[in-house]
């Protein structure tokens, strides 16, 4: 599998980057975990299974997308930002 080029200019370890792809990954799953397990909590006091189950899972897996996104195109992209304020 081909890796990405490495960006020149970052000069973090790579230690910090697989860090940050685990914890990418956990919100993900745990969003939907928390998100579902919401979910069947509310089927089980409103006698309504498995509607708000399916909704927690559909809501968490748009939580966890909304995550990833964040982390891997907006954050990059404000802290190139900086780093371009802090040079001119």
């Amino acid at each position: 599998m081909a890796h990405p080029p490495r960006d020149p200019n970052d000069d973090r370890p790579p230690l910090i980057h697989a860090g940050e792809a685990m914890g990418v990954g956990l919100q993900f799953a745990g969003s939907i975990v928390m998100f579902l397990l919401v979910g069947r909590w509310l089927d089980g006091r409103l006698d309504t299974s498995p509607w708000f189950l399916l909704i927690g899972v559909f809501v968490g897996a748009g939580a966890g997308f909304y995550s990833i996104y964040r982390q891997l195109v907006i954050v990059p992209r404000e802290r190139e930002e900086r780093k371009k304020g802090d040079k001119g």
